[in-house]
């Protein structure tokens, strides 16, 4: 595969298509939907979907709280300004309702039946005095808790479209332009979605071209010569054009995940260059000739370097067999593009360093002085007991004090702390009692056939009060609130009366039930009354305060609520994200049990020994749990977005082991003793492992710039394993495998 011509031919192959690509190039399509993290096979999402159906999406909508700029925020030119752009954005297409304080009406019963009165009236100065003392009622709900904001609560098209939510955003915000309103804070999903591509766009340009710029620097520090940067960053580009061109053309959109994806490809194939140029390199200088170098080279590390980059494929791929759709796209686009990456390296590669001139450097004088690797590998052999007892000690303390590191997750984790969209959530948790859906799916017992039965309504009230007392949120609309608003219409409008009605208020209200809920147009309640929600906004506590909360609540219901009444589950979008972060310890589990099973096999393949796939898993556990020592140290909480390092991390730190081992069995098979193979590998794999690891670690550094949580954790907690595995590699493997200096002797001595 790797003489001349054959070379020439995958290099022809390759330039053919890149030629395709060029031609032929996808567009690229960017998406962002957090709906992507629910564990997927879960009855609790399926629980979701069915209560979708009955009811409503729970975050297909748009929050915008707005003030006076000018002065007064009751002023009835600003109001009316305000009034004539609620009603321009009720007119837009994918907008199903607008509520606000401003078309409000309230239900009033008199001698003439049923009819509605606004609840704000500005038509002159006297009904807008009445109107204003009247408000309290709708305080943290449709006005802020201060009084100097309004909210307007859009209601979009349910599973509204990446395109169509930009479109529809884009004509909202342009409306408040055009009437000189500045909105004081924005949130919502077609919001989020818009703002969060954006983010990702310029951060996927951005670290493509510092990771370019990276890559050239780290080649002119190590090779120091024209044609060993020229040619690994011409295949570093090419090969990441190719596997992202082969994933969109897969029809895979680029995600809030991918932004790290070309630092990762490209590191990636720099590691296997470094392997490969680093021992031709070495050739060079003894005088080899140029093209018979260049095949036993390639020849020669073909297998480790494939098996290294197998195992880092397989790392990512493996985190395909979590619950999370988002984590499964993740592993297998990033591990199917390192297998691409592999191939930009063996086609285009050889063929290159065939075509173009390569300076002898060859000089007979020159005489190689001792390395520090020399040194460091004559101390650790007299220093083998305090070496092993260090990493023991090291190892039981990061395992205590990972087991301190908290589950917490939460929605706008991966935004920067400063970012405009976590100001505007933060507004709304203090204004409005939040800005997260909040959703209970509530259904009678077997003592009663409706939710409106006053007895029930009894229960509702108490799971509704501790609701308030447990979680803060702004107002509920649930069954509850349907029966306090007809028997408020009951008495004239007052405010006072927004409660739940005697038993004689109650059987009075019955001849307007049925016209009171088809005029509200509630979602609240199922058609048969059997079934309904209790619904609100809550402040984003976060995964692990929010459980305790959510746990402290059905210890309340068990004991106080009669389940023959009243029966309560949680379920919503927020509910189902916060188990996703809650399974960290599952979804971590399986992607890592995968990935030590791969592993296992493919070493166990290579040396044909389950004790060496075992005791290869050794080092490479220790990076991993020194990763849990660190979080605890740098308060880095468990969400699903840094479980996934450590199968991530285990994938790439295998590397530098099969590395180690491969060249271990090259120079057993010499008939050298175990010791001298030992030191024989130590010297000429070191190198490569060292200069590996200072790739790996400033490519996954460079990502801890990034704005994105995910990314920046990425980079910062892979790059610390990269550095633990290197020292697990040189100072521990060496002595781990001393012990068995009898059977690997006994083993080559038969071949």
């Amino acid at each position: 595969m790797f003489q001349k011509s054959t070379a020439y031919s995958f290099l022809a192959l390759a330039v053919i298509l890149s030629v395709l690509l060029i031609v032929f190039h996808p567009t690229p399509q960017f998406n962002y939907d957090f709906e992507t993290f629910f564990p997927q096979n879960d009855e609790d999402l399926d629980f979701y979907e069915n209560f979708k159906s009955q009811f409503e999406n729970d975050n297909d909508y748009l929050l915008i709280a707005f003030s006076n700029s000018d002065g007064e925020l009751f002023n009835p030119d600003f109001l009316e300004k305000a009034n004539t752009i609620q009603s321009e954005i009720q007119k837009l297409e994918k907008v199903d309702t607008v509520i606000s304080i401003l078309n409000l009406k309230q239900p009033v019963i008199g001698v003439f039946g049923l009819t509605y009165r606004k609840v704000l009236d500005w038509s002159d100065e006297k009904s807008l005095e009445m109107a204003s003392s009247n408000l309290e009622q709708y305080r943290s709900q449709l006005i802020s808790k201060d009084g100097n904001s309004l909210l307007l609560l859009i209601k979009n098209e349910q599973n509204i479209s990446k395109a169509n939510g930009d479109e529809l955003y884009a004509s909202i915000k342009g409306l408040f332009i055009q009437f000189n309103i500045e909105p004081h804070a924005i949130a919502g999903k077609i919001q989020m979605q818009g703002d969060f591509i954006k983010l990702m766009q310029n951060e996927f340009g951005l670290f493509f071209g510092c990771s370019i710029l990276l890559m050239l620097f780290l080649l002119i520090i190590i090779f120091r010569s024209w044609w060993g940067v020229v040619i690994p960053l011409l295949v570093l580009i090419i090969g990441v054009a190719w596997a992202f061109g082969l994933l969109l053309y897969l029809g895979k959109p680029l995600d809030v995940m991918s932004v790290m994806q070309p630092t990762i490809f490209m590191i990636v194939g720099l590691s296997a260059l470094i392997h490969f140029f680093t021992h031709l390199t070495k050739k060079l200088k003894t005088g080899a000739n140029k093209q018979l170098a260049i095949t036993e080279v390639y020849k020669e590390l073909l297998i480790p370097v494939w098996l290294t980059v197998l195992t880092t494929s397989l790392g990512f791929i493996s985190l395909y067999f979590t619950s999370i759709p988002a984590l499964q796209d993740f592993g297998w686009t990033t591990g199917l593009g390192v297998l691409v990456i592999f191939f930009s390296v063996i086609s285009i590669s050889p063929g290159l360093l065939f075509l173009i001139p390569i300076p002898n450097t060859y000089s007979v004088s020159k005489v190689e002085k001792p390395s520090v690797l020399h040194s460091l590998f004559s101390w650790q052999l007299k220093q083998r007991k305090w070496i092993c007892l260090s990493f023991l000690a090291i190892t039981f303390l990061c395992i205590f004090l990972g087991s301190k590191v908290k589950i917490n997750g939460y929605l706008l984790d991966n935004l920067p702390v400063d970012h405009p969209i976590q100001k505007d959530f933060e507004y709304f948790d203090e204004q409005y009692g939040g800005s997260n859906p909040f959703e209970i799916f509530i259904t009678t017992g077997g003592n009663t056939n409706s939710l409106l039965d006053l007895q029930v309504l009894k229960e509702i009230e108490k799971v509704d009060s501790k609701i308030h007392e447990l979680f803060g949120v702004g107002k509920t609309i649930s069954p509850l609130t349907l029966i306090k608003s007809i028997n408020q219409a009951q008495n004239q409008g007052d405010p006072k009366a927004f409660v739940l009605p005697t038993v004689g208020q109650r059987q009075r209200m019955n001849r307007w039930l049925d016209k009171a809920l088809e005029s509200s147009g509630s979602q609240v309640i199922s058609e048969d009354r059997k079934s309904g929600r209790i619904s609100s906004r809550a402040p984003d506590l976060g995964s692990l305060k929010i459980t305790e909360l959510r746990g402290e609540l059905i210890e309340f219901v068990e004991k106080e609520i009669d389940p023959e009444l009243l029966k309560v589950r949680w379920t919503g979008t927020a509910y189902l994200i916060d188990k996703g972060h809650k399974s960290v310890t599952t979804q971590m589990g399986k992607g890592l049990g995968v990935a030590f099973l791969l592993v296992g096999v493919i070493v166990g393949f290579l040396f044909r020994s389950w004790r060496i796939s075992f005791l290869l898993l050794i080092p490479n556990l220790i990076p991993l749990i020194c990763m849990l020592g660190l979080m605890y140290l740098l308060g880095i909480e468990f969400k699903l977005t840094t479980a996934i390092l450590f199968t991530v991390a285990f994938g790439i730190a295998v590397d530098d082991s099969i590395h180690f081992m491969s060249r271990l069995k090259h120079e057993l098979s010499l008939g050298k003793n175990l010791i001298y193979a030992l030191k024989r590998t130590y010297l000429e794999a070191g190198k490569a492992l060292v200069l590996t690891t200072l790739v790996l670690t400033a490519g996954f550094g460079l990502l801890i710039f990034s704005q994105f949580g995910v990314t920046h954790f990425t980079g910062l907690l892979i790059s610390a394993s990269m550095i633990f595995a290197l020292l697990a590699d040189l100072l521990l493997l060496p002595l781990l495998l001393l012990p068995l200096k009898k059977m690997w002797e006994k083993k080559f001595n038969k071949t």
